[in-house]
């Protein structure tokens, strides 16, 4: 399973607040939004196999937090979140494309392969 502590704190206003004292940058960078593409980077270097890369990323916490077999399965009465998925799509992250309201990229300028085409949410299987 992958986590994140995503903190969305902009540099403007909030990370400089530790210029004379690093004490007092607030903990965490953003990044959910690339989470995903990310980690399917390991698949694009052989180093995860598709399989695994959904059980890492929807499986397993769909188990974990207790909501398999509702959650994390294609299957009869399962009440799935559908990602059809582009493993070739290219993308560059940066903070003037992402969509998260803050003022940069822990990743920018970083070439991935890999993005979300469509999002189903709640799709009930009969």
């Amino acid at each position: 399973m992958v986590s994140t502590d995503h903190c969305p704190f902009c540099f403007k206003d909030q990370k400089e607040l530790g210029r004379g004292d690093f004490s007092k940058i607030p903990n965490g960078i953003p990044g959910v939004e690339h989470r995903l593409d990310l980690l399917h980077q390991g698949v694009v270097a052989g180093e995860l196999s598709l399989a695994r890369w959904v059980e890492v990323a929807c499986t397993t916490p769909a188990r974990m937090f207790g909501l398999y077999p509702r959650k994390g399965v294609i299957a009869p009465g399962a009440d799935a979140d559908i990602v059809v998925y582009d493993p070739d799509a290219r993308q560059v992250l940066s903070a003037a494309t992402h969509h998260m309201n803050v003022d940069y990229s822990a990743y920018e300028g970083m070439e991935i392969t890999g993005r979300a085409d469509t999002v189903l949410s709640r799709v009930r299987s009969s």
